[in-house]
């Protein structure tokens, strides 16, 4: 055996390498057929345990730093962070796989692997340390002939497609009697070529759009601003001034949505005192010479709690000992109406804060680049909207359109169009800023909505309701694009329901495992 294994080195990295390499924007998106096979395979020859786990690191942390090496750019220590310790933290459901396996048998087992995965990522996509970027469902981003029915599943049923694709190549090679080889070849047809021919039925026949001469409008702004000196060397009104300009001059009297990127004015506003903020008057005499035009924007925002300690983890401390938080603030407008508000609730782990269980390092963390202080975070998604207005926008901020789930709850808040406001400039010319917009693709599907995306550097476009994207504006290029689109008003089975297959995944999860702990102590003590 061992020399068998020692011939076979070379399929040691492979899973990771496939990995990676069928991910956005690939070509080879075909490889997540049988990605998994190599591991599954060494898995079945493999007999120590520790030589197995550091097998799986291995092609784990292949994986995560050859698809997201560019957070590098961004913050070091959060790019280390992430990918060691998401490197880790997917060895666990493979290796209560192969615990399941060895104790309950090879059906079980590969059922264990689909359950363990599944709630493995619906944690992530949950706790405070969530870095859900390698779900295995985003991986079909770009191929969304082939997943139209994630208007129902989200994310969850690609990973499921994924996963019983493996199951299904895997089982070929074992040796098994020869009418169980002929029901596993039928089967392997039925698992790659169903969900095909459903998204084929599932498909809109085209993507609604009103053409009328009068028919609302949205107006998207691509302002490209340099994020990590020309944002902070430029005077904050003479980049307002300019992004009113650029706007001005594509604007028209059907035009009821404008979109600007996350933090489009850089400059740090009291949320008390919005109205008096001398660097909003620009934008709020803008506001009221288009009285119709709904404007969504990125801001900095802070609120101040004076004396008052909200006993909060993002909150901080003035000099005087007042009290405040700091926020990424997605912010809306209309004529003289209020400013609506609405506070970034997915940060990145490290780069916009550290989970509360982990604040004794914020002091370490500072020291080596990241920031002083979490932010503070709203409760719940919200929609941007007004009685006159046709588009109610929903303000997903940057690292918040990667979630699936979340995204509904601004479906089901009362959004009918998807609004993606982002800086991915931070990350510089790398595939980083590819993949996010890919993923946008993904929310357009499961729910049926348009989206328009503003990224400051790119990429801003459209992305139709079936997943096409349409004026897709290049990296590092000042621009405005404007369409028509129609705004959906009916919730698809997925934003009505959210996750609901993680949520009937877990616990099974969690009873098979518990079964087959109490199943091993028997046998021990039977023994």
């Amino acid at each position: 055996m061992k020399s068998s294994l020692a011939n076979q080195v070379w399929l040691y990295p492979l899973t990771g390498i496939l990995l990676f390499a069928a991910w956005p924007n690939s070509s080879f998106t075909f490889l997540l057929l049988f990605a998994f096979v190599p591991l599954l395979w060494l898995e079945r020859r493999i007999i120590s345990d520790g030589r197995f786990f550091w097998l799986v690191w291995l092609n784990m942390f292949i994986w995560n730093i050859s698809t997201t090496w560019w957070i590098w750019n961004a913050s070091p220590p959060g790019a280390a962070g992430a990918i060691i310790a998401n490197s880790l933290l997917m060895c666990f459901p493979l290796m209560a796989f192969r615990f399941t396996r060895r104790h309950a048998g090879d059906a079980i087992g590969y059922l264990s692997l689909i359950l363990y995965w599944i709630t493995f990522e619906y944690i992530h996509h949950n706790w405070e340390l969530s870095w859900p970027w390698l779900t295995l469902g985003n991986a079909l981003a770009n191929a969304t002939t082939f997943i139209q029915w994630y208007e129902y599943t989200g994310t969850t049923g690609g990973t499921l497609w994924i996963l019983l694709l493996n199951m299904a190549v895997a089982y070929s090679l074992f040796k098994l009697p020869h009418y169980q080889k002929k029901l596993v070849f039928y089967l392997r047809l039925l698992v790659i070529f169903g969900p095909m021919m459903a998204s084929s039925l599932m498909k809109p026949n085209d993507d609604v759009e009103d053409n009328t001469p009068t028919a609302p409008n949205v107006v998207v702004a691509q302002p490209n601003v340099e994020p990590y000196t020309e944002k902070f060397t430029t005077p904050p009104g003479q980049l307002l001034q300019e992004l009113i300009d650029l706007s001005k001059a594509n604007i028209d009297s059907n035009t009821r949505l404008l979109v600007w990127p996350e933090t489009a004015i850089p400059a740090q506003a009291w949320e008390h005192k919005l109205h008096e903020e001398p660097l909003f008057q620009p934008l709020y005499a803008f506001a009221r010479q288009h009285p119709n035009l709904l404007i969504v924007t990125g801001i900095d925002s802070y609120k101040f709690y004076g004396n008052t300690n909200p006993d909060k983890f993002s909150a901080r401390q003035m000099s005087n000992g007042s009290y405040y938080e700091a926020f990424n603030t997605a912010m809306a407008l209309q004529g003289n109406t209020a400013p609506q508000l609405y506070h970034k609730s997915k940060l990145v782990p490290g780069v916009e804060g550290l989970p509360s269980w982990l604040g004794f390092m914020g002091k370490l963390f500072d020291d080596f680049g990241g920031i002083s202080g979490s932010l503070g975070k709203s409760d719940s998604a919200i929609a941007f909207g007004v009685s006159n207005n046709p588009y109610v926008a929903a303000p997903i901020i940057c690292y918040e359109s990667i979630y699936s789930n979340y995204v509904t709850d601004y479906v089901r808040a009362g959004a009918n169009v998807l609004t993606v406001v982002t800086n991915d400039g931070w990350w510089g010319n790398t595939p980083g800023y590819k993949q996010h917009m890919s993923m946008s693709r993904l929310r357009a599907i499961e729910n049926r909505m348009w989206v328009a995306r503003s990224a400051n550097t790119g990429i801003s476009c459209f992305i139709s309701p079936s997943g096409e994207v349409l004026e897709a504006q290049p990296w590092d290029k000042q621009a405005v694009i404007k369409r028509s689109i129609v705004p959906n008003n009916e919730a698809t089975f997925y934003a009505s329901h959210g996750d609901w297959m993680s949520r009937l995944a877990w616990p099974l999860a969690v009873a098979l495992f518990l079964w087959v702990c109490y199943k091993r102590w028997k046998n021990r003590h039977n023994h």
